[in-house]
């Protein structure tokens, strides 16, 4: 995957390929999504991020609403292929391997302040815009299945009593309000949140879970 400086430094002209230059126009929407918020995006903003016209916006992705569906599977694939990558580099046991998995979540190249505040523009809007839901259910369920099972593992290890389903819920749960209560931290607000916090919490939350298998 390019990282966004070398898609935002090179190609600029107007023969850069087509897959650099939808890179490009994506890197721009997350931009402009963290700046001005979902409703007042506008195709002209995206251009004028990117440095390209109007009709080479058009040209690739046809309309807004495309592009924002495009740049939604971009950040989808993303956060998906940072914790398969992360979950095959893990030590292999079932409570290293779930550990790795959650802290994901707040990995530096992924977690940062335009691509949170881009993905929260897009769950304000996931109730009016089904085909939002629609972009990130499979890799969404897959994800549960993975922490789901892991949990069962550590259960069955440890012969802990209470329903790995309900703690692998409450695990993926917490780190998605984790994600919202940073993304939409204000200062005064209570939510002093930082990512090294975040991991905290959901380390604090396993050994709740399962206290034979990790320490606070």
């Amino acid at each position: 995957m390019m990282d966004d400086i070398a898609v935002s430094a090179g190609f600029k002209g107007r023969r850069a390929p087509r897959d650099v230059r939808r890179q490009q126009l994506i890197e721009a929407t997350i931009d402009v999504l963290a700046r001005k918020g979902y409703a007042a995006l506008t195709i002209a903003d995206v251009a004028g991020a990117a440095g390209l016209s109007v009709g080479i916006v058009n040209f690739h992705f046809d309309s807004k609403d495309n592009l924002l569906a495009e740049c939604l599977r971009h950040l989808s694939a993303e956060y998906t292929d940072n914790w398969k990558t992360v979950l095959a580099a893990a030590e292999p046991n079932a409570a290293r391997r779930l550990e790795a998995m959650l802290l994901a979540d707040f990995d530096a190249a992924l977690f940062t302040p335009r691509k949170l505040a881009a993905w929260i523009a897009f769950w304000g809007e996931t109730q009016g815009r089904p085909v939002y839901n629609e972009i990130c259910a499979a890799r969404d369920a897959e994800h549960e299945k993975i922490v789901e099972r892991l949990c069962t593992e550590i259960t069955g290890e440890g012969g802990y009593s209470h329903d790995p389903a309900t703690a692998a819920r409450v695990l993926e749960s917490l780190g998605d309000g984790l994600w919202l209560g940073i993304g939409t931290w204000r200062p005064g607000t209570g939510m002093e949140h930082c990512p090294a916090a975040a991991r905290d919490t959901l380390r604090s939350a396993l050994a709740t879970y399962f206290p034979k298998h990790f320490r606070t």
